[in-house]
């Protein structure tokens, strides 16, 4: 990339050096912290991989992401707190349907528009579902998510839109 191009994609808003010195202090902190050892050949494995994990998050498109990520933070932590619930709640749904075999399964595939607005929104959606142990995202295209269900009271209670309505009200406050 030619120092044209540079300033191209710097005054595009796709990376800002800031944002991606940003990451890389966040992965480097991460990494020493976590680490706990300080050898001259694992720093410099660390520092390896953190330039990779950076260049790799600039050609995955991170960066064309990172303010809508940046707004969503504050409000994360009650939507995790629910999602762990809805997590808790699903896992001993499933856990009964396999340890009572008489009680049916009924693999269900629904659509399901999203009510997030925005690209983040739509995969935090899709990924929150896929968390949840009986149902799987098959596929997400133009806001509307295909979703496997395992039984059909899960498919009903996901049309319900609870999830839905808590991963829009992440984009909209």
């Amino acid at each position: 990339m030619n120092l044209m191009q540079t300033s191209y994609v710097l005054q595009s808003g796709k990376a800002k050096i800031s944002s991606i010195l940003l990451l890389l202090l966040v992965l480097a902190l991460s990494w020493l912290l976590w680490s706990g050892l300080y050898k001259p050949l694992l720093l410099g494995l660390g520092a390896f991989s953190c330039v990779l994990s950076a260049y790799l998050a600039h050609r995955m498109g991170f960066f064309r992401h990172h303010k809508a990520m940046l707004r969503l933070i504050p409000r994360l932590p009650r939507y995790w707190l629910w999602l762990l619930r809805e997590i808790t709640i699903s896992s001993i749904d499933v856990a009964k349907l396999i340890l009572k075999p008489s009680l049916s399964i009924s693999p269900t595939v629904v659509e399901l528009k999203a009510e997030t607005k925005t690209d983040v929104g739509h995969v935090i959606l899709g990924n929150s579902i896929t968390l949840s142990p009986g149902s799987v995202t098959l596929d997400l295209h133009k806001g509307k998510l295909l979703v496997h269900c395992l039984t059909a009271e899960s498919a009903q209670e996901l049309l319900k839109g609870e999830a839905n309505r808590r991963a829009a009200a992440l984009e909209h406050k």
